[in-house]
């Protein structure tokens, strides 16, 4: 008998739902590479509607800590939503998902921080049973070592880490796909290799 082909890393469109955790502005100063997760975060808000894939967004705790930056086009997100919680998945995503993607296999997660807000979603979800992939180049922390940690803890629990750039290709899975060209124009400047020369020992060890 055929292996859950989800389990296995594979994403289908109709099946993924992508989440965009806590990027405000109050956080610029403080995270490494804010602006690389920021562009992350807009090129996969494009992509979204080339696979009409819905995009959820939280802000955590928005009355002390401000808004998403508007660096950010959430005109087409699905659900801007405030949690206190550090995880993402709230009983009002919940019960979102439940309604918009109602056979979820996937979820994509990029944002910030990742030993924080991004790690305890990923655990939520994965106890839901829920596949989980993480893009190494769309989340952040405000130290590289917690960020580079939290990675490796990503993958010993079961987690995917990728790039935008692996991701969105798993998802267009032909060059016949009527995205391709569109997906392809996102991908046209490679992935960084590093976020910055003091967190590449902590990738060499993934």
């Amino acid at each position: 008998m055929a292996r859950n082909i989800l389990k296995l890393g594979a994403l289908e469109a109709q099946r993924t739902a992508f989440l965009l955790c806590d990027v405000q502005e109050t956080f610029r100063p403080h995270v490494k590479h804010f602006a690389e997760v920021v562009k992350v975060a807009n090129k996969m808000l494009e992509a979204a509607k080339h696979f009409n894939i819905p995009v959820y967004v939280s802000e955590q705790y928005p009355k002390g800590l401000g808004h998403t930056t508007k660096d950010i086009k959430l005109d087409s997100a699905k659900l801007v939503y405030e949690k206190t919680k550090f995880s993402m998945y709230t009983p009002e995503l919940q019960e979102r998902l439940k309604t918009d993607v109602p056979n979820l296999g996937s979820v994509v997660l990029f944002g910030i921080e990742a030993h924080v807000c991004i790690e305890q979603t990923v655990i939520d979800l994965l106890n839901d049973d829920i596949t989980v992939h993480v893009l190494a180049d769309g989340v952040s922390s405000r130290s590289l070592m917690d960020r580079g940690l939290a990675l490796q803890r990503f993958q010993h629990i079961g987690c995917f880490v990728g790039t935008s750039e692996n991701v969105l290709f798993k998802l267009l899975k032909d060059k016949n796909n009527p995205a391709f060209k569109a997906i392809s124009k996102l991908n046209l400047t490679p992935t960084p290799d590093q976020f910055g020369h003091n967190d590449q020992g902590y990738l060499d060890k993934l």
